[in-house]
């Protein structure tokens, strides 16, 4: 892992192509300039050209049997050093979650994980949390957030994925409770490693939500983008899930 953090801070510091433009009918990494970056995944040159760069820092997990606190597991390996040659290229520790249940312990790992990246001279703007918050319970995601929010430090933003269907089925109350609270929401397109069939029609109706958004997309997936998304003045644009290159799509 620490000979694959090398590589990435490598990627970065290649120069950077020109600015990056949605693809037509298939995802292809090159046509962007957004990316998460997950553990196992190996670093590709196209980091060269990331403006936002979500990295996975760990995960936090239910209670085995249902006793005991979530418990929260690292991953990445040690604090990298990583050196965009893009200006003003930003970077975020996401945190990908099975559990609300956080216990103290895991809001200090957290705060802790961004002081050590700052002190390390990435460029951190703050904490994604990557969970999958069913439709139904998005006013008890919204709570959580809300609490997270308060103990974070005031310069840190905070950005969530999203599920398609919060844009046709959400309760309104429960999505505008995210406005003011998240500074982002990637809503995702796709399932696993695939894009989801029929994604055309839960962006239609996006009109929905109050926070500022970005599409994410998986690398290899189908894609065609949508008018509605690019007109809409929330719209921040893409974030591309990387694969390793044996990894099939759809």
């Amino acid at each position: 892992m620490r000979a694959a953090l090398f590589s990435l801070a490598a990627a970065l510091a290649l120069s950077a192509p020109a600015a990056a433009r949605p693809a037509t009918g298939m995802v292809e990494a090159a046509d962007y300039d957004a990316f998460w970056l997950w553990a196992g995944v190996a670093p590709q040159p196209v980091l060269a050209r990331a403006r936002s760069l979500y990295l996975l820092r760990g995960q936090v997990s239910a209670p085995r049997n249902g006793t005991g606190p979530a418990r929260l597991t690292a991953q990445g390996g040690s604090t990298p050093h990583i050196r965009p040659r893009v200006a003003g290229a930003e970077v975020w520790i996401v945190y990908r979650a099975h559990t609300l249940d956080w216990p103290p312990g895991i809001y200090a790992h957290i705060l802790d994980d961004l002081g050590r990246w700052r002190a390390a001279g990435n460029p951190v703007v703050g904490v994604q949390i990557d969970f999958d918050a069913r439709t139904r319970h998005l006013d008890q995601y919204a709570a959580f957030l809300k609490n997270l929010r308060a103990r974070l430090p005031a310069q840190d933003r905070l950005s969530i994925t999203g599920l398609l269907d919060w844009s046709s089925q959400g309760d309104p109350a429960a999505l505008d409770a995210l406005a003011g609270v998240v500074d982002e929401v990637v809503l995702q397109t796709y399932q696993g490693r695939r894009t989801i069939p029929g994604y055309e029609a839960y962006l239609a109706r996006l009109g929905r939500l109050k926070v500022p958004f970005k599409i994410g997309l998986v690398e290899g997936g189908a894609w065609t983008p949508q008018r509605a998304v690019a007109a809409n003045p929330r719209f921040r644009g893409y974030v591309v899930f990387l694969k390793n290159p044996h990894t099939t799509s759809g």
